[in-house]
């Protein structure tokens, strides 16, 4: 179907906003995780009312979430098809990148030929190397590191090379270089996802992260949906951590932000200024403050606080602009494990063009995201299925 409806599509992830297990959680030790319904279930409840009339409680059951009888915009969920629940792997697979086999991890730490190569290369012994949670190694060898010199090299249960280092012992720029190097280690069958600089701050006892976190991710595959949108003369504008996700392929525009607050903000600001093309937004915050650390709470309370100011982007759409939200994977809080979840992720499509309460049911892959954009800026491209005949007006 052709299109010439639509000229924007507002593409937002709330990283790590799963739904409920997918059918081989179990592979993944995830059985039981639903990082909405349960976060919710913690706190007695969550108000999302601007969610909640998009559709979002006919997903499942989630505690304080109504499901509406007339949502005002499309619903569904989505299953990942690739192997994996990581960050680069979900953003990829909405790209229409579906992987065959999952990037490596490295439960044990990285093997003797990768660190050795790491330190002859950068001129410094490594502390660590072993899987941990980021602030809990920080506090466990950052005093040491102080003292040595020494950069603190980790993973965890995703596809990550991490380094963390003190702002005054190893300033970031040599930390983004360091990363760099790793980056080129990082090959052939040892190719992780991602290489994280993780910089922090602080005296022993009150090290904190800092805002300069910055990721090094493999160059995607080509051809996917942005370098096709880039290359037909879109603009592609990747505000939070997407450009990083991508390696700044097939991206125009790269906008940082330092938190969920400013990204929402920056969002909304550019769903004003930007007549054609794609915003693809990450929110991070949900993920690795609040999901990662465990914290339902915390992170119920920023889903309100995403939930007060979505009127914000909502009230910029013009007549032909799409709004999609949804998310790359789970992070169930409420589990004991701080690691990602395998689970459904929600998919909502709202905007002028849109017919409101179309139910899309279960998508089989992230990529139909992917599809549906092909179709909707008329470009060949041929992953997933597309669901924008489902959801859009006639004559849109």
């Amino acid at each position: 179907m052709k299109n010439d409806g639509v000229q924007k599509v507002v593409l937002i992830v709330i990283d790590s906003l799963g739904v409920g297990e997918l059918p081989d959680a179990r592979l993944y030790g995830d059985e039981g995780s639903n990082t909405l319904a349960n976060l919710a279930r913690a706190v007695n409840g969550v108000n999302l009312p601007n969610l909640e009339a998009l559709g979002l409680g006919r997903l499942g059951d989630f505690p304080g979430i109504r499901p509406v009888e007339h949502p005002a915009g499309a619903f569904g969920r989505m299953a990942e098809k690739s192997p994996g629940k990581d960050t680069t792997t979900g953003h990829w697979e909405m790209a229409g990148i579906i992987l065959e086999r999952p990037f490596p991890v490295y439960p044990d730490g990285f093997p003797p030929e990768v660190i050795r190569a790491f330190e002859e290369k950068t001129g410094r012994k490594v502390l660590g190397n072993k899987a941990a949670s980021g602030t809990e190694i920080i506090m466990e060898l950052g005093e040491e590191h102080v003292k040595t010199g020494k950069p603190i090299v980790y993973t965890s249960a995703d596809s990550v090379f991490q380094i963390a280092a003190h702002e005054e012992v190893i300033p970031v720029p040599e930390l983004y270089e360091m990363c760099r190097i790793a980056r080129e280690i990082l090959a052939g069958e040892h190719a992780v996802g991602r290489v994280i600089a993780r910089p922090f701050a602080g005296r022993p006892g009150g090290f904190k992260r800092t805002a300069n976190r910055h990721d090094f991710s493999l160059v995607p595959p080509r051809p996917n949906i942005l370098t096709l949108l880039s290359e037909s003369g879109r603009p592609v504008v990747a505000v939070g951590k997407v450009n990083d996700i991508f390696a700044g392929a097939g991206i125009t525009r790269a906008v940082p932000t330092k938190d969920n607050m400013e990204g929402i903000g920056l969002t909304a600001e550019l769903v004003k200024n930007t007549q054609e093309g794609l915003i693809f937004t990450n929110l991070v915050e949900f993920d690795m403050v609040y999901g990662h650390r465990n914290d339902p709470a915390g992170y119920a309370a920023a889903l309100e606080a995403f939930d007060r100011r979505l009127p914000e982007i909502t009230g910029a759409l013009g007549e032909r602009d799409l709004l999609i939200i949804t998310a790359d994977h789970g992070c169930d809080p409420t589990t004991a494990s701080t690691d990602h979840s395998r689970e459904y992720v929600p998919l909502l499509a709202a905007g002028k063009p849109v017919r409101a309460g179309v139910d899309l049911g279960v998508r089989e892959t992230f990529a139909d995201v992917a599809a549906t954009l092909a179709e909707v800026f008329n470009l060949d491209f041929a992953p997933g299925r597309s669901f924008a005949g489902e959801i859009l007006r006639p004559g849109r």
